[in-house]
């Protein structure tokens, strides 16, 4: 983002009113934001209550990657997040002429792909686990899947590469033996970050609660996926692993999601991507459209992106099951922006707001935020 002096003077000058239709855009740019969406935001949507997608009854709906790349530029999104697997052939390589086509699609539309996330759970092999499956030869097919997956990452454009351990943790108490995942987990996170620094792409894992594993994930938490990528980073002998932060999974925590971004800070874990979304707090990863829920958290959360340097592209990670998917990115995208413009607002005033948290005096704080949380 770009954050100096002269052009914060602009937030209010220029952008004071509700930021809808070519105002959005103009509002992205001139502050240096990029957005992306994950390609599945444009897809088709199942569930356990609906296992043949919300979709199913229109015949002429195309759920092809191709087709997925269009709707993502037709909402004015400019770049895309993959999973490795629609990438590859039905033997787990590559698949050149699928990359062919979809590099086709987003150079005809416009769209530059951003981050590859490993996709280690849709498949069965892998519902006991992906880099922390008991089998060993499971995890060598696992970690062998998500290196090709950076090696294809790099071949596409990518900057960075997200794994999103989703079948690695556990349902039921006794079921596991936490010492031996968590030492697989850490190990295949090496090579993977090994990889990806050979290449020069950042790497992050992305931590969540719990679902598809009921018990927890590996990783739940921000600071057990900072501790992770610490030890990542001490074995690799230099910082190369962070952390995918994900709004969502930290409203699902219970977290105070700005606070996670400056323990990242602190402890000197970088962020490796950014995904948006909304969710109710502490409740299940809903990925609805964002800033759909409590504004002041989510204008906090920006606030503390701008305030902590972040300057990476910020993801949609949405599921909207009932809503149709291009309109339901444009209004995330309207939603964020008008939340990140209230960060700014209160942001080209952060000497005061620093002046006033040092007090330890709510009020104070309120009172000099509240005009930028409530006005459009």
């Amino acid at each position: 983002m770009r954050l100096d002096p002269a052009i914060l003077l602009d937030v209010e000058s220029q952008f004071g009113r509700y930021l809808e239709g070519e105002d959005v855009r103009a509002f992205l740019d001139h502050f240096g934001i990029h957005i992306a969406a994950g390609h599945w935001c444009a897809g088709e949507f199942f569930d356990r209550f609906a296992p043949g997608g919300y979709n199913a009854d229109q015949p002429g709906f195309d759920r092809s990657e191709e087709a997925q790349v269009a709707r993502i530029a037709k909402a004015g999104i400019e770049g895309v997040e993959w999973h490795e697997v629609v990438f590859l052939d039905a033997h787990g390589g590559k698949d050149p002429s699928r990359v062919g086509s979809i590099m086709g699609a987003m150079k005809e539309h416009g769209v530059v792909p951003t981050n590859m996330n490993f996709n280690t759970w849709s498949n069965p092999k892998y519902k006991f686990g992906g880099l922390t499956h008991p089998d060993p030869g499971i995890r060598r097919d696992a970690l062998a899947q998500t290196l090709l997956g950076v090696e294809i990452a790099k071949e596409i454009g990518c900057g960075s590469c997200n794994i999103w351990p989703g079948s690695d943790g556990w349902d039921y108490h006794f079921e596991v033996d936490y010492g031996k995942r968590l030492n697989w987990f850490i190990e295949g996170c090496a090579e993977l970050a090994r990889k990806c620094d050979s290449l020069g792409l950042k790497f992050g894992t992305e931590p969540k609660q719990y679902e598809p594993r009921e018990g927890n994930m590996i990783c739940n938490t921000v600071a057990k996926a900072a501790l992770v990528a610490q030890e990542v980073n001490r074995m690799v002998g230099k910082t190369v692993m962070g952390v995918v932060i994900d709004y969502g999974h930290e409203q699902m925590a219970g977290n105070t999601p700005a606070d996670s971004l400056y323990v990242l800070q602190r402890f000197g874990v970088p962020i490796a991507n950014f995904h948006i979304n909304g969710a109710k707090y502490n409740a299940n990863d809903e990925d609805r459209i964002a800033g759909t829920d409590d504004i002041w958290r989510l204008a906090e959360f920006c606030y503390a992106a701008a305030d902590t340097g972040y300057d990476g592209w910020f993801g949609l990670d949405q599921f909207t099951y009932r809503t149709e998917q291009t309109v339901s990115m444009e209004l995330s995208v309207e939603f964020f922006a008008n939340c990140m413009k209230k960060a700014l607002t209160i942001f080209a005033r952060r000497d005061d707001l620093q002046a006033a948290q040092a007090t330890g005096d709510a009020i104070r704080t309120i009172q000099l935020v509240k005009r930028a949380i409530y006005s459009g």
